[in-house]
């Protein structure tokens, strides 16, 4: 792998030095199919860089890591490329300083991939309205992580369902795939009708209210949320009209048991996945996704604080 600094340079500079890097390295910008831009705090920068390299993997990408330096420091752009076998695609990473903060819009797209799509994704903190800000504005896929934050994870759901726009979704969304999987296949067989549910997790998990409003909305029933030990989503228990429980239980983050009525418990493989393949998931579609629209919708409609 080649990696190259540039201190106090332009996006100009940036782009020549990466064609300069390409013709070394034999063209390796053939075959990239996305920019992925990751706007993320310095404290965060590793494992998200890392995340998204690893996803390059299945998705070869340009990555554009833009980290938001000192706004009280002159105007300075410095910039780190990195090109080569063990980076799948290319990556730069980008750190603004100064007024540069306020307008990274125009240093990321000169960098972006011509006739290419663009993804965006914030680990941490991200605007209220993704496709409003300057950077999400370029994406026609905006990823947030609700459970990427300090604190109030559950409730900036909410604010990204008041702000929603076709391409937006959270990998608070994407960690249930699994789990969703899971139930839809439950029911594959006739059960019953489902009068009321609960789902078990670890407090202030952002994930088990959005699984709730989902199984809510599309089962006609009230689901709440009750906090558990953890690690994560532990449970799904759904109260049948005749009595009897469907549910799925994991208590060690890898397997989990299946209950239905008139079957024997069958343990199921559910483990936890890292951001790595949430990121790899999300990158396989570029439209939009209905199915979390109303979900995260659904649930700002009832989260009552």
């Amino acid at each position: 792998m080649t990696t190259f600094m540039l201190s106090d340079t332009t996006a100009g500079k940036i782009s020549a030095q990466f064609m300069h890097l390409r013709h070394q390295m034999g063209a390796p910008a053939i075959g990239m199919v996305l920019t992925l831009v990751v706007v993320c705090e310095e404290r965060h920068q590793y494992d998200a860089l890392r995340a998204a390299t690893e996803a390059a993997r299945e998705h070869p990408s340009r990555i554009i890591v833009v980290i938001k330096r000192e706004e009280d420091e002159p105007i300075r752009l410095d910039a780190e490329l990195r090109i080569g076998e063990s980076t799948p695609g290319e990556v730069v990473v980008l750190r603004l300083y100064g007024e540069l903060v306020d307008h990274a819009d125009s240093v990321v797209s000169p960098l972006l991939l011509p006739d290419t799509p663009v993804v965006v994704w914030w680990p941490g903190a991200a605007p209220e309205v993704p496709s409003k800000d300057s950077i999400g504005a370029l994406a026609q896929r905006r990823i947030t992580d609700a459970k990427g934050l300090d604190e109030g994870g559950i409730t900036s759901l909410v604010t990204r369902a008041k702000g929603y726009a076709r391409g937006d979704t959270d990998l608070s969304w994407t960690r249930l795939t699994p789990w969703r999987s899971l139930l839809a296949a439950a029911f594959d067989q006739p059960v019953g009708q489902v009068v009321e549910g609960v789902v078990g997790a670890v407090k202030g998990h952002p994930s088990a209210p959005l699984l709730a409003s989902w199984l809510s909305e599309r089962l006609g029933a009230p689901i709440e949320v009750a906090d558990s030990a953890g690690p994560g989503l532990t449970s799904v228990r759904l109260r049948l009209d005749d009595g009897g429980e469907l549910s799925i239980c994991r208590t060690d983050a890898r397997l989990a048991t299946l209950s239905r009525p008139g079957q024997p418990d069958r343990n199921v493989a559910l483990a936890r996945r890292h951001t790595s393949e949430l990121l790899v998931e999300e990158l396989r579609r570029l439209d939009s996704d209905e199915i979390y629209e109303a979900a995260v919708k659904h649930f700002a409609r009832t989260y009552k604080g």
